[in-house]
Parts: C-alpha cells; sequence; structure tokens
C-alpha cells in the first residue's frame, strides 16, 4: 500500500467523531454491565477503535464484513445505531436483534454479525465472498472475513483460505491482532505470531491498527487488490484492548498494569488522532471538545431511550 492518502479535512472529522462516539458507548455498556442491566458474555472493543472506523470509512456501504464477538461498533456502523446496540445487549425489543441475540449476534444487511464460536464465521466470510463472485458482483464489492489472533490456529481458518484462493474469491481475511487469545499471549500459543504471512499462497500485508488511517490505507488497497482479480489478501491489524477478553476477565493476570497504562498512554488512536487534527489545523480543541461532548450526550440518550424500551 502507499504511505500517502488524500483525506478531506470534513471526512477527518467524522472519523474522529465516530471513534469518539465508538468508545463512549462501549464505555457505557461497560457500566451497564457492572450494574447488572447487561448479563451474559459481553466483549468490548474499547482501545481497538481504529479497526471498526477505519475500515468503515475504507470501504462502501454494500461491501460485507462478518467478525467474531466484538463487535459491537461495526454493528452500530454498518447501518445499525448505538441505540440498537445497548437496547440488544440489554434484551429490549429496540434491540438490533430485538434483543433475542445478545452481545455476540447483532446484524445488519451488509453486516453479518458477531459470531460466538472462535473462527467458525471465517469460512461463512469466504462463502459470502463466493456469493458475491457468483452474482457477479466481484469486481464491485468484497467481503471482509475477520477474526481475532486466538482463532488464527483454528482448521477452518486455513480451510477457508485454501478455497479461497482456489476459487480467487473477493474475500479480505482480517486478523484483529490485540496479542492475547483470552488470557494467552500471541507467542505462547502460536508458532509463527506474523499472522500476515499464514495465508500460503495469500499475499499478507502487517498494518498498526492503532493508527485509524493506516487501517484505511490498507484495507482501500486490499479492496482494490481483491476485486481487481487478483484473488484473497490477508491483513493483520496488530491492534490492542485496553480492559480484558470479555466482562468476566480483569485483564490484569496475563499482563501487567504498566504494560496495559503504556499502550494507553502512548498509543492510543484517538488521542493519536487528535493530535494530528490538531497539529494538521483541520480543526481547533474547541471544537473537538464540542464533539467530545455531543457524544456523550448522544450515548447518554441512546442509554435512557434504550432502557425505556420493553422487552420482547
Amino acid at each position: 500500500p502507499a504511505l500517502e492518502q488524500e483525506v478531506s479535512k470534513a471526512e477527518l472529522v467524522e472519523i474522529y467523531r465516530d471513534a469518539v462516539q465508538m468508545r463512549r458507548m462501549e464505555m457505557a455498556c461497560d457500566q451497564l454491565y457492572k450494574a447488572k442491566m447487561i448479563r451474559g458474555f459481553c466483549h468490548l472493543a474499547i482501545g481497538q477503535e481504529a479497526v471498526s472506523v477505519g475500515m468503515h470509512h475504507a470501504i462502501k456501504k454494500d461491501d460485507k464484513i462478518i467478525t467474531a464477538y466484538r463487535c459491537h461498533p461495526f454493528a452500530a456502523l454498518r447501518g445499525g445505531t448505538i441505540k440498537g446496540v445497548i437496547a440488544e445487549l440489554l434484551g429490549r425489543e429496540a434491540g438490533m436483534s430485538k434483543g433475542k441475540g445478545g452481545s455476540m449476534h447483532i446484524f445488519t444487511p451488509t453486516f453479518f454479525g458477531g459470531n460466538g464460536i472462535v473462527g467458525a464465521q471465517v469460512p461463512l466470510g469466504a462463502g459470502i465472498a463466493f456469493a458475491q463472485q457468483y452474482l457477479g458482483q466481484d469486481n464491485e464489492h468484497a467481503t471482509f472475513a475477520m477474526y481475532g489472533d486466538g482463532a488464527s490456529n483454528q482448521g477452518q481458518v486455513f480451510e477457508a483460505y485454501n478455497m479461497a484462493k482456489l476459487w480467487n474469491l473477493p474475500c479480505v481475511f482480517v486478523c484483529e491482532n490485540n496479542l492475547y487469545g483470552m488470557g494467552t499471549s500471541a507467542a505462547r500459543s502460536s508458532s509463527n505470531t506474523k499472522y500476515f504471512q499464514r495465508g500460503d499462497l495469500i499475499p499478507g500485508v502487517q498494518v498498526n491498527a492503532m493508527d485509524v488511517l493506516s487501517v484505511m490505507q490498507a484495507v482501500k488497497y486490499a479492496k482494490e487488490w481483491t476485486t481487481s482479480g487478483k484473488g484473497p489478501l490477508l491483513l493483520e491489524m496488530v491492534t490492542y484492548r485496553y480492559g480484558g477478553h470479555s466482562m468476566s476477565d480483569p485483564g490484569t493476570t496475563y499482563r501487567t498494569r504498566e504494560e496495559i497504562q503504556h499502550m494507553r498512554s502512548s498509543n492510543d488512536p484517538i488521542t493519536g488522532l487528535k493530535n494530528l487534527l490538531l497539529e494538521w489545523g483541520v480543526v481547533e480543541e474547541a471544537e473537538l471538545k464540542k464533539i467530545d461532548k455531543e457524544a456523550r450526550a448522544v450515548v447518554e440518550k441512546a442509554v435512557e431511550e434504550a432502557k425505556a424500551s420493553p422487552e420482547p
């Protein structure tokens, strides 16, 4: 991928707004879970906003995404709403799956959901790409089949690689590498932790996924590659989650608090983008503060409306 890209000032501001809103949404889910209003499995993406926001801004409405269970921002961005996500987690009728899917099963016409079985969504993603090819859409639209480093050693992932390359499907495999699969570091579970190299005949690209602009550029390149008839591509998004694997995991028994604080202070995707916007003179700090305040209000309103929705 090229190391330069053109992004309008308006889109840069919109990217920042989306990232802040996604973090606020996940922080609200964290508080609702601790208040015992959200129950069951709940996997938050705080710290990983550059992945969902960068991908969303790099592709078109009719491109398809399928993910694992850390899916709330994708659901909200790809045709859903913040209210719809929160209501779903609360088990309310206003939820995107009518309150019956919960955290891991939220869908839109172009977002094929969080999926609860580790790695099982990857061959489904290849299947969606096959449908695009079968329908003659493969020169225009692509499917992004996402999975984490914890799923990277699953057999069905490699089976999906094989079939996608055999048929040259418009499929981009995206390994969201947040360095830990549940409580196991990547180095303890994988003989080769350079996941972008593991696609055999499928070429790969490693991406700094704490930088939303890097994510955007890599995803644009990947879509152009796969829709030009070159077959699948593998992207490794190197990112970091600030919290535990799920709400039942404090996230501090297998990594140090110093490591987490270092990532927060030196690699935060929102702070990094904010600094660039100020450095480039795109906006004044007062406008960014206004965006932050608006994001808080948007999420608070969504929470209240979700709470007011009846159970299904």
